[in-house]
């Protein structure tokens, strides 16, 4: 275990990638899918405010930056007309199904169960972007993901005792950055060592 203000330092590397990524929005380099990272905004937050009801504490600050790098994102994409995914019926579908966990949320008003639900929504939410970087790997960033992967790490190793509260959310998060990244990074990377 590592001292919790460790925290702090993943929520700067939660920071540098979200700007990143934003950048790359800006410049049109990445087209981010609109209802992930709106829904990526929007349930990290609820999650973060059932963590601080539930006394968290600096742990919950992951939490609150993995929802606040996705609002910048969701910004930029609306300044560069050029970064923009088309929305599907799978997104509308996931952002339907996202939408109703947090209505669920809202409906139990209980600590863990909102932040299961807020997992179950961010995961959903992401499953449109999580096909895109599979198939069109190159209209993305792994940036982002890389540190969120390292932030949610960190977060982790923070941990003195593990408790759903405390450990759920990091863990998911740690998983699907990682799995974003390794989408991303199997083609880029490839590209990269060839130049």
């Amino acid at each position: 275990m590592i001292n919790a203000n460790f925290v702090l330092f993943g929520a700067l590397l939660n920071l540098i990638g979200s700007s990143s990524y934003a950048i790359d929005t800006f410049r049109g380099k990445t087209k981010p899918n609109r209802v992930t990272w709106f829904l990526w905004a929007l349930a990290p937050m609820i999650a973060f405010s059932a963590q601080i009801s539930g006394g968290i504490g600096i742990r919950s600050l992951m939490t609150f930056m993995v929802g606040f790098g996705p609002a910048i994102v969701f910004i930029a994409s609306f300044m560069n007309k050029k970064a923009y995914w088309k929305i599907s019926k799978l997104d509308i579908a996931c952002g339907v199904l996202s939408v109703l966990a947090l209505i669920l949320w809202y409906l139990t008003k209980n600590a863990a169960v909102a932040i299961l639900l807020s997992i179950l929504a961010d995961a959903l939410a992401g499953v449109p972007t999580i096909i895109k970087a599979y198939k069109e790997p190159e209209t993305e960033s792994y940036n982002v993901f890389f540190f969120g992967a390292i932030s949610a790490a960190i977060t982790l190793l923070t941990i003195e005792i593990w408790t759903f509260e405390v450990a759920a959310f990091p863990v998911y998060i740690f998983a699907i950055c990682s799995l974003l990244f390794v989408l991303i990074f199997r083609k880029q990377g490839i590209q990269l060592v060839k130049k």
